[in-house]
């Protein structure tokens, strides 16, 4: 498969480029600064410098020509702005989806979090965040021309990944290393049966491949 991963230099998206190249996918990260690129070759993929807060659809579209499966992984990050939770959380989403969809595209994975809610109350930058991801994810969801599974991962860790996790619509809070939440993305990025789904995810009693079978179709 070839796979495009939108925030392509992001700590997740590092790992999932590594599991994904290792298993022989052709992978390509969107990164915003060339410097990066080194880390994204390091761990086989294609480095793409493009910035999502500023291209057009057309232009991430050609980059999204010809792939399998498109993964958002991007984000504003710790420390940065409300308004740039909407226009990077939000609006880089948005645009990513709408380009996925002018490149014919329908594979279509969204790392969100777990609490995203368009409807979120609060005036903190955290609470924008959330409202942010809700409606980028609202709006991924309507999109009858995408198969599209929503990933909402609990508190992430670098702790080292046990491949045990709990992946259900709603699981509750919980922690979850980063490690397993790369591995559970490389499997849902090949798990079309899961489009339509939003899953929660924390660390559990499952292994990562029996997790998601067992959410397939569901």
């Amino acid at each position: 498969m070839r796979i495009v991963i939108a925030g392509g230099h992001g700590q997740i998206a590092l790992r999932l480029e590594r599991l994904l190249a290792a298993r022989g996918d052709e992978v390509a990260g969107i990164i915003r600064h060339a410097e990066q690129g080194d880390d994204l070759r390091e761990a086989g993929a294609e480095p793409v410098l493009l910035d999502l807060e500023s291209a057009s659809v057309e232009e991430v579209a050609a980059h999204l020509a010809g792939a399998d499966a498109a993964v958002f992984a991007a984000g504003a990050g710790p420390g940065s702005t409300a308004a740039r939770k909407d226009t990077v959380d939000k609006g880089a989403a948005i645009l990513f989806a709408d380009a996925a969809i002018r490149a014919g595209v329908r594979r279509h994975v969204v790392v969100s979090s777990m609490g995203a809610d368009p409807a979120h109350q609060g005036d903190e930058i955290f609470d924008a965040y959330l409202r942010a991801k809700g409606e980028a994810d609202a709006y991924v969801r309507r999109q009858n021309a995408l198969d599209a599974t929503i990933l909402r991962p609990g508190m992430l860790t670098n702790d080292a990944g046990t491949g045990l996790v709990r992946l259900e619509a709603h699981t509750g809070r919980g922690p979850v290393p980063r490690d397993d939440v790369a591995a559970v993305l490389a499997e849902l990025v090949d798990s079309p049966a899961t489009a339509g789904l939003t899953l929660e995810l924390v660390s559990g009693s499952a292994p990562v491949s029996v997790a998601v079978k067992s959410v397939a179709g569901n």
